[in-house]
């Protein structure tokens, strides 16, 4: 059916969530804050039924636990109950791996609680009444306070004030800061960009800010401002300060669950490469128990990890590579003094890597994946080399959103 053209009224019947959890009607028609099996009622612009008014209901319609949710683009599924997300989530996984022909055991998904964030990028925006700080809207430049947000971790939320201050002294008229803050052991670790020009003057003011609130560690555009200590991160028993707005998991609790199922897949291993190894979430635990090879582009991100390894007691040797897996993937021949290989690309997956993995001789493979599209993709290649894909472990530390981790395990049947 093709939606009507121009602005129509008209009522819809949700057939299915999309991957950005909207509900989706015949049309398609995409309905935000709708849920299979409801029907509703809006007025149709182009192929977004806009302001819908749900007219039938499902039973895993919920009340919004946070009063910014339906305007709010930090959470996506506020309005859903936790089991309808937790099964939703587990079969975009399944059906992903199916539009490849590949079953899987999927395990029980484990959920991060609310208010456990400890990382997050807030915008903050000068106005002529003041500051605005918080989430951008919905596909929208709007940005949206959020006082009584139920994501971010309590240590991040008391943060607010302070980055409400260094918006005002360092804010555009323009343009919204972007602040990435991550809670650390140490205090925060604030990185700013899109600001005004350092000068003199504002880097004196930024000192002095970050001084007075306690940041760990404050930079601007990448470059240190203030650091009163390093803003480190528990990582196995090492700990390890990344460099500023580094990649690290948004949760404890979701970082917990995919060290563990890493751990669980390569246990035994002693000799072990670890691929977009980043500044070390699975080489450092897994260096309890054997010698690891990590492997990462960013240099800085090796330094942290290396300088996390040798302030360290207990464990084993680490080895670090600079390289680009993308353009220079480590191949089968190289692979082949290793007996297991974890592997966490980013979101498009590592088809290059992959393949040599699948050329490969190592007996198990432990796979992380924020993408499981790019994963299932990627697990065809290794199935079809002659690996087997023994479970998927489903992680959900983006609560309430359309996003979905996971952890894998590959084995290869010995010779």
């Amino acid at each position: 059916m093709r939606p009507p053209d121009g602005d129509t009224k008209m009522r819809v019947t949700i057939a299915r969530l999309g991957h950005q959890g909207d509900g989706i009607a015949e049309g398609p028609i995409y309905v935000p804050g709708a849920l299979p099996g409801e029907e509703v009622e809006g007025q149709l612009s182009g192929d977004v039924l806009a302001a819908p008014r749900i007219v039938t209901p499902v039973a895993a319609r919920v009340r919004p636990p946070c009063p910014h949710a339906r305007a709010c683009g930090g959470c996506a599924l506020q309005h859903a109950e936790d089991g309808f997300v937790a099964a939703w989530k587990t079969e975009v996984i399944r059906t992903a791996l199916a539009a490849h022909g590949i079953e899987a055991d999927l395990r029980p998904i484990v959920t991060s609680p609310a208010q456990s964030r400890r990382r997050a990028v807030l915008a903050g925006k000068r106005t002529k009444k003041g500051v605005i700080l918080g989430f951008h809207g919905r596909a929208s430049d709007t940005v949206v306070p959020i006082p009584d947000c139920r994501l971010l971790h309590p240590d991040l939320m008391a943060l607010l004030p302070a980055l409400e201050e260094l918006t005002a002294q360092a804010g555009s008229r323009k343009g919204a800061l972007a602040l990435n803050v991550t809670r650390s052991l140490t205090g925060a670790d604030v990185a700013v960009r899109g600001g005004k020009t350092l000068d003199l003057d504002l880097r004196v003011a930024l000192g002095a800010l970050a001084d007075r609130h306690g940041f760990a560690r404050l930079s601007w555009e990448d470059e240190v401002i203030a650091q009163a200590v390093p803003p480190e991160q528990a990582l196995g028993a090492a700990r390890v300060a990344p460099p500023p707005g580094a990649f690290l998991q948004a949760t404890q609790e979701g970082q917990d669950a995919l060290v563990s199922a890493v751990s669980e897949t390569i246990s035994g291993a002693k000799r072990v490469v670890d691929l977009f190894a980043g500044c070390g979430t699975f080489t450092l635990p897994t260096a309890a128990d054997a010698e690891v090879h990590a492997v990462e582009s960013a240099e800085a991100m090796l330094a942290a990890l290396d300088r996390g390894w040798r302030n360290a007691a207990g464990l084993h040797r680490v080895t670090t590579e600079a390289r680009d897996l993308f353009r220079r993937p480590l191949m089968a021949e190289e692979l082949a003094r290793f007996n297991a290989a974890i592997i966490d690309p980013p979101r498009a997956g590592a088809e290059a890597q992959i393949a040599e993995l699948a050329r490969s001789a190592l007996p198990v493979i432990a796979a992380v994946s924020c993408n499981p599209v790019s994963f299932a993709r990627d697990a065809r290649t290794l199935i079809a080399g002659g690996y087997h894909l023994d479970w998927v472990q489903p992680i959900d530390q983006f609560r309430w959103s359309p996003h979905v981790e996971l952890a894998a395990r590959f084995s290869r049947a010995a010779a």
